[in-house]
């Protein structure tokens, strides 16, 4: 099988205030829209807001969103600012990770990450050949 693309996509109880997160708050940048949804640029995925959806009769989504973050320092601060509850406040993880977790409107847990300089997935494992 053969993946060309993909994305996440979230159908919110109240479609507004989840747009108005992801767009305003977090504010990611507008890949398309189309009548009754957002497609957000996310570092290299997209997340989808779509207006359909969000019934009870729908599986209600079980995961995190994992968004890696330049200095997750700053982010906290202009997320507090911003009104954004922080669920759990930054800290480093035994695995090196540095994580911070906020919840969108339908309190979908969002892992913000930032990767310290010296952390095993910035490190080139390929050998020098001559």
């Amino acid at each position: 099988m053969e993946i060309l693309s993909s994305r996440t996509i979230l159908r919110p109880e109240d479609y507004s205030a989840t747009l108005g997160f992801y767009r305003d708050v977090l504010g990611l940048a507008i890949a398309r829209e189309y009548p009754g949804g957002t497609v957000f640029f996310a570092g290299q995925g997209l997340i989808e807001v779509a207006a359909h959806g969000g019934s009870e009769q729908q599986a209600r989504f079980d995961g995190a969103l994992w968004m890696q973050v330049r200095d997750l320092t700053a982010a906290q601060t202009e997320l507090v600012l911003a009104g954004v509850k922080i669920v759990r406040e930054a800290r480093q993880e035994p695995w090196g990770l540095h994580e911070m977790w906020i919840a969108d409107p339908d309190g979908i847990p969002i892992v913000l990450v930032e990767i310290p300089a010296d952390h095993p997935i910035r490190r080139d494992s390929r050998t020098a050949t001559d």
